[in-house]
């Protein structure tokens, strides 16, 4: 019999705990203005943009003591961290980036208490007792700021090329390992600046496994320093040669914020180069035949969106006259022919849902021996669909409701491999062949356990109406039973096409075992309906995004589940630019807000590296249109004195490559100047990024700061498993 949960939340008619504090320090003003298509544009503080200013340093020191004075007294910090610790470390291993090799499997291997995840070799699926450790970046660093961005195996299995970068920085450096023995190769088999912060990074394996594509940054001296996170080429490594003798492979034509991603087909003759234009979704893709002529099979505006090998062809995704997309194949029987997209012939028509695609993983559509497997977005959840390899359909996977795949993996046999995971169910490796499993999904012992708890809860998907009429779906996580007004979390992103599809997180336990809510909204900006529910949140049209968000908020509080008292909304990097231009255009829709590693002055940010990436998604201060658009949002720029604002947590890490911490630093002093009796608080990392490759102890801190934060704010009390508040046990994914 699972224990009686109680509700633990207690409206609280005294103040705050947190305003008792005393104020934060005072930020002096240096008065900028720039005048841009014929508007005036105030900044009061450009002087903390300099990261090299020993007074922006002394002044983050100041912000975060003040912080810590806040945070570290809130009630129950001890209590909430030692749950945290038991939910984030508590849990099983957790197996994900399968790759096949001969005679086993390659995986990442998150197994807590470690820090990161490590690198190991199993013999199959079936038989997690044969796992053994390849790279350990645990033994490597033993502080944990040293993490694996990805791993690319040889053909035959026997070597491994690792990236791994260190304290949040993800300027990888490609290792290479033998898989037997873990053993290092070192000498001139390691390449530096092979992946980044800004383009990523990408690497194949020539079919005699002598050495290897990568994707190479400038190296010193090559170009001005400005330049030095941009114009990414391709260039291949022999095994045992200086790296300073690699050979330039493509990619001098490419433009200067040119993202690649290299892959080879399973016989290595074949290379295929993708390349994106920034960050905003147009892509153009580059083929080598085994005689070595290049053919560009199309240029950004041909909507071509995914291309990857099948068995001697390509399968192409177009979104050209099929905003959700449609499936090509490029018969590649002509070896030395040179192609173009137009060559290709559709297999699967535009269907209502939208075909999954995801540049840095090919996630959409997949050549098995069980089939050909296309995923669709249906506004968040997952559809698998099973077709032959001509397009004619043979079915539909069975997942659970409201589930994703993140994983698809071929097994070498008519198996292929499938990671399922829901908001409230770990992620589980199960096995599924259409034909000879007679459609179901079989679990194996690759799935996880988890400290938490989410058997007695629910999943409810609605939908909001946005002020253009658009319906946007909100699915709300909570224990069965409990209705409102409840202390609820919000959370969003909305942008780069990126979809919120179901994703299972222990932390959430934290909150929901109290009695709270957890929200998701599915806005404009991402992918979770095809290339329309991007557009429609992109460029000129990014307001939509904060329209969608705000009706999202507001449902929730007219259908009862919340009040705007008891309601918190909280995001990050796209989402933390959410976050600010939510708390600037209607502050009293939510009592707090968390923000992390947030965008703020959307007129500045394309002059860091990563924000020049960003100009195709958001726009250019530049071009008086997208201008206009920008600074009618821009949450820096859109702070009002006197107003009063929602507390605000603002999270970022000081090596963060992609949203650069001056947003935070900015946007703090500008609050704090605007609503003096308000609280807004600011937490700089030293040892973290972005938050990608972050360690165990980190994830945990920040994140008992986030939950200490939001129980103070909404009135709520925490009452610890075992102690008169809600039980705790330990389950299986239960699919």
């Amino acid at each position: 019999m699972k224990p009686t949960v109680l509700l633990a939340v207690v409206l609280s008619a005294t103040v705050m705990v947190s305003l008792a504090f005393s104020a934060p320090p005072v930020t002096k003003k240096t008065p900028t203005v720039d005048v841009m298509h014929g508007v005036e544009v105030r900044d009061d503080y450009r002087w903390l943009e300099d990261w090299s200013d020993a007074g922006v340093q002394a002044w983050s020191d100041e912000q975060n003591a003040y912080a810590r004075s806040v945070l570290d007294g809130l009630p129950n910090v001890a209590a909430i961290r030692e749950r945290l610790t038991t939910l984030e470390g508590g849990a099983s291993a957790r197996y994900h980036h399968l790759h096949p090799v001969p005679g086993g499997l390659l995986a990442m291997k998150n197994d807590p208490p470690r820090q990161q995840a490590m690198l190991v070799w199993l013999a199959s699926v079936r038989d997690p007792g044969t796992t053994r450790i390849v790279v350990d970046p645990n033994t490597i660093d033993p502080s944990g700021s040293t993490t694996i961005d990805w791993y690319v195996p040889s053909h035959d299995g026997k070597l491994v090329a690792v990236s791994m970068s260190e304290g949040g920085t993800e300027s990888g450096t490609v290792r290479v390992y033998e898989t037997a023995t873990g053993r290092e190769r070192g000498g001139h088999d390691v390449i530096p600046r092979a992946h980044g912060g800004t383009a990523g990074g990408s690497l194949a394996w020539a079919h005699d496994d002598r050495g290897f594509y990568y994707t190479r940054y400038p190296r010193e001296g090559e170009r001005p320093e400005s330049d030095m996170d941009f114009y990414v080429q391709v260039y291949f490594h022999s095994l045992g040669m200086p790296t300073d003798q690699d050979e330039y492979v493509i990619g001098k034509d490419f433009v200067r914020i040119a993202e690649i991603v290299i892959e080879a087909d399973p016989s290595g003759r074949w290379l295929l180069v993708s390349v994106q234009n920034g960050d905003g979704g147009e892509f153009e893709h580059h083929l080598r035949n085994p005689a070595g002529a290049w053919s560009k099979l199309d240029s950004f505006e041909d909507e071509v969106v995914e291309a990857n090998f099948g068995n001697g062809c390509l399968y192409l995704v177009s979104r050209q006259g099929s905003p959700r997309g449609r499936v090509l194949r490029l018969d590649l029987s002509r070896e030395s022919a040179l192609y173009t997209w137009r060559d290709a012939a559709e297999i699967i028509p535009e269907w209502s849902g939208s075909i999954a695609t995801d540049f840095f993983s090919n996630e959409g559509v997949w050549e098995t021996p069980a089939g050909l497997l296309v995923l669709y977005l249906d506004g968040g959840p997952h559809v698998l669909k099973v077709f032959g390899t001509d397009g004619t359909p043979r079915g539909v996977a069975p997942l659970p409701a409201v589930s994703s795949v993140g994983e698809v993996v071929a097994a070498g046999d008519d198996r292929v491999l499938l990671s399922v995971e829901t908001f409230i169910t770990p992620a589980a490796w199960y096995e599924y062949n259409p034909s000879r499993m007679n459609g179901t999904l079989t679990r194996t012992p690759l799935f996880q356990t988890s400290p938490a708890d989410f058997s007695n809860c629910e999943v409810v998907r609605e939908y909001a109406t946005s002020k253009d009429g658009t319906r946007v779906p909100v699915n709300i996580i909570r224990r069965r039973g409990v209705s409102g007004p409840t202390p609820t979390v919000l959370w969003g992103y909305g942008g780069y096409g990126i979809s919120l599809t179901p994703a299972y997180s222990p932390r959430r336990a934290i909150f929901v075992e109290q009695g709270g809510v957890f929200a998701i909204a599915n806005i404009r900006g991402g992918g979770e309906y095809g290339r329309e529910w991007h557009r429609g949140g992109n460029l000129t049209s990014k307001q939509n995004v904060f329209d969608d968000f705000q009706a999202a908020a507001r449902h929730l509080i007219e259908r009862g589940h919340t009040t705007a008292d008891l309601l918190a909304i909280m995001g990050g990097s796209n989402g933390g630019l959410l976050m600010g231009a939510t708390l600037t255009q209607a502050p009293r829709l939510c009592k707090a807000v968390v923000s992390m590693v947030g965008i703020y002055d959307m007129i500045r940010v394309e002059l860091s590296p990563n924000g020049a990436f960003n100009i195709t998604e958001f726009g250019t201060v530049t071009d008086e249109a997208q201008f206009k658009a920008i600074n009618a949002y821009s949450p820096f720029h859109r702070v009002r004195d006197g107003e009063r604002y929602p507390a605000v947590l603002m999270t970022t890490g000081q090596n963060d490559p992609r949203v650069d911490p001056m947003h935070s630093r900015k946007m703090t002093a500008r609050l704090q100047a605007a609503d003096p009796e308000g609280l807004f608080l600011l937490r700089t990392s030293a040892n973290a990024g972005h938050g990608i490759g972050s360690s165990m102890n980190e994830r945990i801190e920040q994140n008992v700061d986030i939950y200490a934060f939001l129980f103070d704010q909404l009135g709520m009390t925490y009452r610890p498993p075992g102690r008169g508040g809600p039980g705790e046990q330990v389950r299986e994914a239960d699919q």
